[in-house]
């Protein structure tokens, strides 16, 4: 596939500030960063151009790009409920956390449409989880397993904020399970799914990549017009919507492809990188013209 950018018309002006997702998208199915994103990441900020990590990955599991850093380190985690700076170790700088009462319509809304769902909770200090859910690791230190209305009710069990819900159902479709959560929450909270099963992430109502990288932006006086972003599923589907220019990945969800102003090759192919080294010949050219 060839990236949409045509090298016959060069940007006005080079974007202010690139928005990458991590998984599926920045990174390789190994979950490597490639040298050659590496280096583009690297000539992105050499040329004035800030980079923000947006993920719906935890703080705890950034480390995939802490040692890539380099201009300023800012990452938009869970989905835009926390905001960090790797530069200091992932110090925590804003919290947009999912109201305990909230949390817990969710879980019963969902226990009644989807008989069977279990449920995780990611928190600002740790993640904790039901007996039933399906978790990708071995437990972490401090990690409580127990029923998720235990969790969000007794803060003597879990008293950090709530950063997002996570709801798994093994008998559902992903895209099935997505829909019915939405319809069954409404505008209780912010519905949205970044894994290739049937797990939902849940958030805080308003809360999202967009929202959060919205604020940053606008604290730094940077408008969307001046954005590019990236992402492959759709928990990316709002931010690429609202960045002046955005691309789906070649291994994108259609509901990505359809969101995004344009499109990339492949994650394992280093779409991303393809597209800021032609935004910066873009640049040099722009300069050398004038």
């Amino acid at each position: 596939m060839t990236p949409a950018i045509d090298p016959r018309s060069p940007y006005p002006a080079p974007p202010r500030l690139i928005a990458t997702d991590l998984d599926g998208t920045l990174l390789r199915d190994d979950k490597s960063v490639s040298a050659r994103t590496v280096a583009a990441l690297a000539a992105a900020e050499e040329a004035g151009i800030e980079v923000f990590f947006v993920t719906g990955r935890p703080t705890r599991w950034m480390d995939v790009v802490s040692d890539h850093v380099h201009g300023h380190g800012l990452a938009i985690c869970a989905n835009g409920a926390a905001v960090v700076d790797l530069r200091s170790g992932g110090t925590l700088l804003a919290v947009h956390p999912l109201a305990r009462a909230t949390a817990l319509g969710v879980v019963r809304s969902l226990r009644a449409a989807a008989p069977g769902t279990t449920f995780g909770i990611e928190t600002a200090a740790g993640f904790h989880h039901e007996a039933g859910y399906p978790t990708l690791y071995d437990d972490e230190p401090g990690t409580i397993v127990a029923e998720a209305e235990k969790l969000l009710q007794d803060d003597a069990v879990c008293s950090a904020p709530v950063l997002k819900l996570l709801a798994h159902h093994a008998a559902t479709a992903p895209d099935a399970f997505h829909a019915l959560a939405r319809e069954g929450t409404g505008s209780l909270a912010s519905v949205t799914r970044s894994s290739p099963g049937p797990l939902l992430e849940i958030s805080g109502p308003g809360v999202s990549k967009a929202s959060t990288l919205a604020r940053c932006c606008a604290e730094r006086g940077i408008t969307a017009d001046e954005v590019v972003a990236f992402g492959d599923m759709p928990n990316d589907v709002e931010m690429l919507r609202w960045a002046g220019t955005s691309y789906a990945m070649g291994n994108a969800h259609p509901e990505v492809i359809a969101a995004a102003s344009g499109r990339t090759v492949a994650n394992n192919e280093d779409g991303v990188a393809v597209v800021i080294e032609q935004i910066l010949r873009d640049h040099d050219r722009g300069r050398a013209l004038g």
